[in-house]
């Protein structure tokens, strides 16, 4: 399994490659090849006399790098100039990845902040499966916001084909899995009559794929509310959502509840786009 990990080289950053949790996460799900990339953006300079951004970029990523080393993974670096959330994701197609993986601080509603602009960005318009995992805030102890990222994962779904395109994904998770949660949130007119015979169809697929047990919820109100509500209810430490088709010539917005969900929550996000087919 091939991932695009991508860092602003920040000590935050870093931190949480640093985090045990974290590379035995990603090892347990089957990932051999990490390619490390940060853009330097178009109007950054270096600090340093004599030395370009990039050359700098080069040298803060190696000590990142040997973290991965020696945990085991193969590792490439990647430094580029431009727009960073268009040089992520096209490395992400260039290099056939399976996910990538972008850190973001938690950011707390109450003071009507959204996640940084790249995060967001990279969300909007990816084609591949994207980890949003939360790095803690600067006062925390701990480097990253829940630990043992696929852990405990609560999957979240109307139904759609997008949502069945993100359900298929958990199999991935496996070997890092042990126990899963699936949501359904009622609102407006939007009512399915057999929600829960729904739901208890993918608990008993879960059982089937994956070993183990799958707790079923519906709950009703506002769908990003809820779905924030239940990842604290649960205690999961991954939500996993499927993303709107998008047209890859505009590269329209996520679907708001998913764009919400990345913006306004604590928990890791695994956002899984629908099929190419789909995408086009």
């Amino acid at each position: 399994m091939r991932i695009v990990f991508a860092t602003d080289l920040s000590d935050a950053n870093e931190a949480a490659i640093r985090s045990r949790t974290c590379l035995d996460c990603l090892d347990n799900i089957g990932v051999t090849e990490v390619h490390l990339v940060t853009v330097v953006p178009d109007n950054v300079t270096s600090g340093l006399p004599g030395m370009g951004a990039a050359s700098d970029a080069r040298q803060a990523l190696q000590a990142q790098r040997d973290v991965f080393e020696s945990a085991g993974f193969d590792v490439e670096t990647h430094v580029a100039r431009g727009t960073p959330y268009r040089r992520i994701n096209g490395f992400a197609e260039r290099l056939n990845a399976d996910m990538v993986v972008i850190g973001s601080r938690g950011e707390s509603p109450l003071e009507n902040r959204l996640v940084g602009s790249t995060t967001r960005n990279v969300a909007r318009t990816s084609v591949r499966p994207l980890l949003v995992e939360r790095i803690a805030p600067p006062e925390s102890d701990k480097a990253v916001v829940k630990e043992h990222l696929f852990e405990h994962v609560l999957f979240t779904t109307d139904f759609s084909e997008n949502a069945r395109k993100a359900f298929g994904y958990l199999p991935h998770l496996t070997g890092a899995t042990q126990e899963v949660d699936l949501l359904h949130v009622q609102h407006g007119d939007t009512e399915i009559s057999d929600a829960q015979e729904k739901l208890d169809e993918l608990a008993a697929e879960v059982e089937r794929e994956m070993g183990i047990e799958a707790g079923t919820n519906i709950r009703n109100g506002d769908p990003v509310q809820e779905i924030l509500a239940e990842e604290e209810r649960v205690g999961a430490t991954t939500t996993l959502l499927g993303t709107r088709g998008q047209s890859r010539l505009r590269r329209l917005l996520l679907g708001s509840v998913s764009e919400a969900v990345v913006a306004r929550g604590n928990n890791n996000v695994l956002l899984v786009p629908p099929a190419a087919s789909q995408r086009r």
